[in-house]
C-alpha cells in the first residue's frame, strides 16, 4: 500500500463529493500536491468505458470485466504516475466499489473479481495496488433514496431498488472487515459538520493533515 493513496466509498447519495471537495483542500492546505480523480473513469478510455457501464445493459461478467480494464489504464496514466511524482491521490471509488457493487450488488462471483484484481494491480515485482486509507461513507440505503428522490435523472445503478443498495452497503462491511486497517468508517447519516470532523481526523491519524 502507498501511504499517499486514498480512497472514498459509499452508496450513491452517501456525500462523497462535498467532502471530497473539503479533503482535496486540507490535504492541499497542508503542503501536498493532489491529484483527484475517479472510478470508473479518470483517463479518457476510462471515461468512455464509464459511460457504457453506467447506461448500457449488460451482464455482470462483462460490466466487471469493463470496470477492471478502466481502471488499469486509470491506473498506468493516472495514479502509479501521480504516487511516482510524490503527489496524494484522492480516488472517488476504487476496487472496493466493485466488490461491493458487483459482487454484492449483483450478487458476482467474489472469487472472479478477486482474480481480477491481481491481474490489473500487481505490476510485475510489485505488490498489490491498494489505498493505504479508505474513507467509507456509510448511510443506510432508505436515507440515501431519500437524498436522490429528485435529484437528477438516475444512471442505472441509481435506479436500483433499495434491495440492491442493502446488498451493497453489505459488501462494502465484508471488505471493511477483510481489511479493517486500511478503513475508516464515516458516519454519514449526520450533519455535513459532522461528516467532515471525522473525514478530518481520520486525515489526521494518518498524519496528512495539520488543519
Amino acid at each position: 500500500m502507498n501511504r499517499l493513496f486514498i480512497s472514498v466509498e459509499g452508496i450513491d447519495g452517501a456525500g462523497k463529493s462535498t467532502h471530497i471537495a473539503a479533503m482535496v483542500e486540507a490535504l492541499r492546505g497542508s503542503g501536498h500536491t493532489v491529484c483527484q480523480t475517479r472510478e470508473p473513469g479518470g483517463t479518457p478510455l476510462a471515461e468512455a468505458l464509464r459511460e457504457m457501464v453506467l447506461h448500457t445493459p449488460m451482464d455482470a461478467l462483462t460490466e466487471s470485466l469493463l470496470i477492471f480494464a478502466a481502471r488499469r489504464d486509470h491506473i498506468s496514466q493516472v495514479i502509479q504516475p501521480a504516487l511516482a511524482r510524490g503527489a496524494v491521490v484522492v480516488c472517488d471509488r476504487f476496487t472496493d466499489a466493485t466488490f461491493a457493487y458487483q459482487g454484492g450488488g449483483h450478487g458476482f462471483d467474489l472469487e472472479v473479481l478477486s482474480r481480477l484484481e491481481q491481474w490489473v494491480q500487481v505490476q510485475p515485482g510489485s505488490a498489490l495496488l491498494q489505498p493505504a486509507l479508505t474513507l467509507w461513507f456509510d448511510l443506510p440505503a432508505q436515507v440515501a433514496a431519500q437524498r436522490l428522490s429528485g435529484a437528477r435523472i438516475p444512471d442505472k445503478f441509481e435506479a436500483q431498488p433499495q434491495a440492491f443498495f442493502e446488498n451493497v452497503i453489505a459488501g462494502y462491511a465484508r471488505r471493511a472487515r477483510l481489511e479493517p486497517q486500511r478503513f475508516v468508517r464515516i458516519h454519514a447519516d449526520q450533519p455535513p459538520d459532522g461528516v467532515r470532523a471525522e473525514v478530518l481526523a481520520a486525515l489526521r491519524t494518518r498524519g496528512l493533515v495539520t488543519v
